[in-house]
């Protein structure tokens, strides 16, 4: 699967461009130049403004000499327009984004002999397929997750065992439908997530893949997405207004991120989070540096500091997120614990659907339909309202 999803990906770029960027541009770290710039998702870079015991960005600064600004992105389609702006050192890029820079020459290969810690990164992530262009790595990893089933524990008398109640019209616990009360992704990558329910719901489709649909799989799941449309009252990017949403708009579910229910839970609004019987989808982030970073230097210091395992023991709390460095669940260093890396899905590795681009030539089936179908269909879906 890897070199086939990989070759399909980066087929623009030659084999002697690919032996080319082999090569890292750093081969040794140097004085820091006083600056770092990120693209990151909400509460990835955080330097204790939202709460004081989260953070990762003083101590680093202080340390390096290394000054952190971030841009916050709210869909991997906002990272990879951003970076292809340039001007950033650092993004931290889910799966649906990486391979797309790293054909797009937007990001450089990595010396991983230059971070120290590399060794402590967990094996299943190491040489993951999402930044490993044949046998180049490309970036760092950060953390990963699943996408989890936000609702209201009002609305629902018990959790709800089915993404049914994002995707269909149903009454709930309450005694009230559903309609106008949930919440949807914001993001052509959600197609994914009607494809997922669809596998489990009408097997007959013969949905292997929920990135890789034939025509008529991915026709089945835009008409999934156009009904689901009459139901939503908000597409959601942006994690705070989802938060704000739940705490004052009424809305009662949503796929969602572990972000999002710690925080509201902090704020004790009634929500918890699960994942359904369909299984979900889900990210594994990881850090990568601009192919024109004008801070390597200091990028190369926060690749060592991002897998420092009290920043990943910290990180995995504050984010509801698994660290990609094991030993933060267990060393103490930090705030996470056994227990809570395993509620936070460590086991669930094998079950997650990790986000990645569709494309074209695709491994489970003869053709599938591409990424900037993906794009412009969705637009039409949820502009259709």
């Amino acid at each position: 699967m890897k070199n086939t999803f990989i070759t399909a990906v980066v087929s623009a770029i030659t084999a002697a461009s690919v032996a080319t960027s082999a090569l890292a541009q750093m081969t040794e770290i140097g004085e820091g130049e006083g600056q770092l710039s990120i693209v990151a998702w909400a509460g990835y870079v955080e330097r204790g403004e939202t709460d004081k015991a989260f953070d990762w960005v003083t101590g680093f600064e202080e340390a390096t000499g290394c000054m952190v600004s971030v841009k916050t992105a709210n869909t991997s389609d906002e990272m990879v327009a951003l970076m292809n702006e340039g001007g950033f050192d650092l993004v931290t890029a889910s799966g649906d984004a990486s391979l797309r820079m790293i054909a797009g020459k937007r990001v450089q290969p990595i010396n991983i002999d230059l971070v120290p810690s590399w060794s402590s990164v967990d094996d299943r992530l190491k040489d993951a397929p999402w930044h490993t262009v044949d046998g180049v790595h490309y970036g760092v990893p950060y953390m990963w997750g699943p996408n989890v089933l936000m609702y209201n524990t009002e609305a629902f008398a018990e959790a709800p065992t089915s993404w049914n109640v994002v995707f269909e019209e149903t009454t709930l616990s309450d005694g009230e439908s559903n309609a106008g009360r949930v919440q949807a992704y914001d993001g052509p990558i959600h197609i994914a997530d009607a494809a997922n329910y669809l596998m489990f719901h009408q097997p007959e489709l013969g949905i292997e893949d929920p990135y890789e649909l034939n025509a008529d799989q991915y026709a089945a799941a835009l008409d999934l997405l156009r009904g689901q449309r009459e139901l939503v009252s908000r597409y959601w990017h942006d994690a705070f207004i989802q938060i704000d949403d739940f705490k004052n708009e009424g809305m009662v579910a949503s796929g969602s991120w572990p972000f999002q229910v710690n925080l509201l839970q902090a704020d004790n609004v009634p929500v918890a989070s699960v994942i359904p019987q369909e299984g979900a989808t889900g990210w594994a982030d990881t850090t990568m540096l601009h192919v024109d970073s004008e801070n390597p230097n200091c990028a190369y210091m926060w690749f060592e500091h991002q897998l420092s395992s009290n920043l990943q023991s910290d990180l995995s709390v504050w984010f509801g997120a698994v660290p990609s460095v094991p030993a933060a669940c267990t060393d103490g260093r930090g705030m996470q614990t056994q227990e809570g890396c395993d509620a936070n899905g460590l086991a669930q590795f094998d079950k997650i659907k990790f986000w990645k681009t569709p494309v074209a030539n695709c491994e489970s089936q003869d053709e599938c339909v591409p990424y900037y179908r993906w794009v412009s269909d969705y637009i039409g879906v949820i502009g259709g309202r």
